[in-house]
């Protein structure tokens, strides 16, 4: 397991004077780091129809993207070029380990980890992000300079693919060794290249803008047939334009809107469906032979038995009420207060024993949920 050490940092100064303030460079935040990845395994994973990649190459700075996936890797040139993968933790266990020292951040705000091996002056070239992310060095050196946000500096297209930033002033200019770590908050310009052959790992977080929400409420709504009250006007009178809609009537239509925010179960239930969605696709195996209930308490009676957690699977909880909503990859469960702690072990750890979960003595609706997220792949033993 890699520990984090945030310079002389807390976990919690380091949320205080930096998360989504300022860049930060960690020295040595990862002590004696080691790759859980080799370039040749990204580059096998780059060649899958269900796993999403590209390189990009900037040969006498013609930036050009390609989409993957690739059958060879001829673009991936001696210099300037950097093949890029996402979402690793889907797929590669040993990589999936990388997320869990920043799980400081709540969980639903944690994305996906990308990996990208670069060539020598590889990169993507100076852009910006709308998110946090941590990028750790892994094998060989990468120099990196970062800038604070300035909603002067204007985006522009390398190509459809590709949109990158005018050129900026540093705040940080740095070259990242082995188990350094950058920390970047959304509209921090930032840009690196490779000194040598270098592995990098972006840790980064989802950050859903209000066009996305609503929208996603939206579909909500309609998919559970909610907001079915219609506008109404009991106390209409004579006005004398037939043509103005009063302030008083945009209020009315307002507050007919609102009450559907308002909808505490509703509201909750949308945002765990959606906020425990994966974005990408997922190494998953639906077992053949499915368990029953029955075979699940006989596995969870053996207290050697130890249950983990598929790579990029998201899952979060919420109080409802006198319930318990957990959610997980878009599914709701609504389970007992009871197994408040049962459902903790789920979504604060990657693995636990029978011998935790049976500590909590989980109800037999719990039973039935865990039986099935079993029974999905999504926990395995």
């Amino acid at each position: 397991m890699y520990q984090l050490k945030i310079n002389n940092l807390s976990e919690q100064e380091f949320l205080t004077h930096f998360w989504q303030k300022k860049p930060l460079l960690i020295k040595q935040g990862f002590s004696n780091f080691n790759d859980p990845i080799e370039a040749e395994e990204l580059a096998g994973l780059a060649m899958e129809q269900s796993i999403e990649s590209r390189i990009v190459t900037n040969h006498n700075n013609d930036w050009q993207a390609h989409q993957g996936p690739f059958e060879n890797f001829e673009l991936l040139t001696e210099e300037h070029s950097t093949l890029l993968v996402q979402a690793v933790d889907h797929w590669h266990c040993e990589a999936a380990q990388l997320l869990e020292p920043f799980r400081f951040i709540p969980n639903w705000r944690i994305d996906d980890l990308m990996v990208s091996y670069s060539t020598p002056k590889g990169g993507v070239g100076p852009h910006l992000d709308q998110y946090d992310v941590f990028i750790i060095q892994g094998e060989g050196k990468r120099h990196w300079r970062v800038g604070l946000p300035d909603p002067t500096l204007k985006q522009f297209a390398q190509n459809k693919k590709l949109l990158q930033v005018e050129p900026f002033e540093a705040v940080i200019d740095c070259i990242l060794e082995p188990g350094d770590i950058l920390y970047i908050p959304p509209g921090c310009p930032h840009e690196g290249y490779a000194v040598e052959n270098a592995l990098n790992y972006s840790v980064g977080f989802r950050a859903p803008n209000q066009q996305d929400l609503l929208s996603s409420f939206a579909d909500h709504i309609i998919d559970t047939e909610s907001g079915q009250k219609r506008y109404t006007d009991h106390n209409l009178t004579l006005r004398e334009s037939k043509g103005e809609l009063t302030n008083l009537e945009v209020d009315k239509v307002k507050t007919l809107m609102a009450t559907l925010l308002e909808n505490n179960e509703l509201f909750k239930q949308w945002l765990g469906n959606t906020l425990s969605q994966a974005k990408h696709e997922m190494d998953l195996a639906p077992l053949e032979d499915e368990l029953s209930s029955d075979d699940t308490t006989q596995l969870l009676n053996d207290e050697n038995n130890v249950f983990e957690r598929l790579g990029g699977v998201r899952a979060i909880y919420q109080i409802l009420g006198s319930a318990v909503l957990l959610s997980v990859n878009g599914e709701n469960y609504e389970l007992p207060m009871s197994d408040l702690n049962a459902v903790k072990l789920l979504t604060d750890t990657s693995y636990f024993s029978s011998e935790d979960l049976m500590a909590h003595q989980p109800s037999l609706e719990f039973i039935k949920t865990f039986t099935t997220l079993v029974n999905e792949g999504i926990w395995y033993n």
